[in-house]
């Protein structure tokens, strides 16, 4: 395998709405859909559209969800030796993404304040967003300069290196040999979804990391950052995630 994703894989169940509703309020919706989702599978299948020979590590409950999730495997030619099924829970989440023949990737999704002190050293890159990041230094994240406080905060906590996503204002990346942090920008687009977003870009990172080992970490970010700018301008989660036929050439050269 090119990228071995452990992970969640979790259904879909979206409402759109003209805003959230209030406690115990009831609104009318727009529209409903129901897709695959969870964010190791989305990783995971971010990467195998993008032409990497994938493989996922999980466990789906023996209910609907659980079986149509794994015919999406297969639809996506994704190696499913490794996908159990149990009829002793339903279909559930567990994020957290790892790597064992490429380099190992770490989302602390969702995060929690007592993260165990290994997680953060046995990875080789721990990559959260603002929020994760809030939580696991006690820091505010709302800008550019908090956001590298954040992050050589978390190089303290003992991270080979770090990458924190910002939305529209790009990523960070920093490294303990390389711990001036590095604003890798992101192109500006109008979205329509940003659901999976993250999940994208992860997905992303790990096609490059394991396929284009001579490219520099930069690069491999800088060119995440535009394909998950592509997935925000269309609905859905994995449906808004573009196929390598579908994408610039350049991506991959």
């Amino acid at each position: 395998m090119d990228v071995t994703v452990v992970g969640s894989c979790m259904t879909d169940l979206v409402s759109y709405a003209p805003r959230q509703p209030k406690p115990g309020e009831t609104i009318h919706g727009t529209k409903f859909q129901i897709g695959f989702g969870g964010k190791g599978a989305n990783q995971c299948v971010m990467a195998a559209k993008l032409g990497a020979k994938t493989a996922m590590v999980a466990k789906v409950g023996d209910d609907s969800f659980g079986k149509n999730y794994i015919q999406n495997f297969k639809d996506n030619n994704i190696d499913i030796g490794h996908v159990g099924v149990t009829a002793d829970a339903s279909t559930g989440v567990a994020p957290i993404t790892v790597s064992d023949d490429v380099k190992s990737i770490f989302n602390p999704a969702p995060a929690q304040e007592s993260l165990p002190t290994e997680l953060y050293s046995d990875c080789d890159i721990f990559c959260a967003n603002e929020t994760e990041a809030e939580i696991l230094t006690g820091q505010k994240v709302s800008s550019i300069e908090e956001a590298k406080a954040a992050v050589l905060a978390l190089l303290d906590k003992g991270c080979n290196s770090v990458v924190l996503t910002l939305g529209e204002l790009g990523s960070l990346y920093v490294s303990q040999s390389e711990r001036d942090p590095h604003v890798v920008p992101c192109p500006k687009v109008t979205p329509v979804d940003t659901t999976g977003a993250g999940d994208a870009f992860l997905g992303a990172l790990a096609f490059y990391l394991a396929l284009y080992p001579n490219m520099t970490i930069i690069e491999a970010l800088t060119r995440s950052s535009r394909l998950a700018a592509i997935s925000v301008q269309a609905m859905g989660t994995q449906t808004s995630f573009p196929s390598r036929k579908e994408l610039p050439s350049e991506l991959f050269q």
